[in-house]
């Protein structure tokens, strides 16, 4: 049987291997899914030993997806723009690193939000591995405009130079107030119940503000529901990112949807 596992430290809460087997069931796919505890200083021995013992590939979270990279014999045009791997496919002499959290994030809001990412304003708050990963396929969606601000304000400048795109410090978004129509947390701040800088401004009417954490009410999102933009969690994204390594894993997409409400409770 066809061996896959996700691998991080910690991963006890992790909700990848529920996600693929319903996937696996769904597709009538033969193989299993678990999670892998790897030691900090051993994520190489692991990942070879996983392998060695018949597995096909392997989902990565933190700490690992940099080493991830630094592991892969090969990248992806996604990866390669991200500098980090979530997904890894174990090839005949080498290992493919693959990144689907951007392509995740796309599918959600498209789809399963049912909003425009061509032609709209995009604002990312954050520079750092989450807020890198999404740029490219953001991008590749043609938005009119993907406008960068973190609290850091260089950390910023230099992703944007990396990308082509414009950065806007946060205190400058108060003194000349800019709106978008999709507004993007790739912070950690919820983790902190920390409140972002930001000014109700940046949420025009209609506006989407998407926290890519999910499993609680974040600050940003009390804020941007209080601006009355439409609120959005990071799970989907979650399901979404997992599909498309299932697809590269296997060949066959899976359908989100029953897979989502099932983490929702709703079904």
């Amino acid at each position: 049987m066809d061996k896959y596992a996700v691998i991080g430290h910690p991963i006890s809460h992790s909700q990848s291997p529920r996600i693929h087997t319903l996937f696996a069931q769904q597709t009538g796919q033969v193989m299993t899914y678990e999670a892998i505890l790897a030691p900090l200083t051993e994520f190489r021995q692991t990942v070879e030993s996983f392998r060695a013992h018949g597995g096909r590939g392997m989902s990565v979270t933190v700490p690992f997806k940099e080493e991830a990279y630094r592991m892969a014999t090969r990248l992806s045009d996604r990866a390669q723009a991200a500098g980090a791997v979530n997904t890894l496919i174990f090839e005949e002499g080498g290992i493919l690193g693959e990144n689907t959290d951007g392509a995740g994030l796309v599918r959600d809001i498209t789809q399963n939000l049912s909003r425009t990412i061509t032609g709209r304003r995009i604002l990312l708050v954050g520079a750092g591995g989450a807020a890198r990963g999404v740029i490219l396929p953001l991008l590749n969606m043609k938005p009119s405009e993907l406008v960068i601000t973190n609290r850091t304000a260089p950390k910023a400048e230099a992703l944007a130079r990396t990308f082509g795109i414009e950065s806007c410090p946060m205190d400058a978004l108060f003194l000349s107030p800019r709106a978008f129509d999709l507004v993007i947390n790739a912070t950690s701040s919820g983790l902190s119940e920390a409140a972002l800088d930001l000014p109700d401004s940046v949420f025009a009417p209609g506006c989407l503000a998407y926290d890519m954490m999910y499993g609680r009410l974040t600050p940003f999102m009390a804020q941007a529901h209080a601006a009355h933009a439409r609120v959005a969690d990071g799970l989907g994204m979650l399901v979404e990112q997992a599909s498309e390594a299932f697809f590269l894993w296997r060949g066959v997409r899976p359908v989100s949807e029953p897979v989502l409400a099932a983490l929702k409770g709703t079904s």
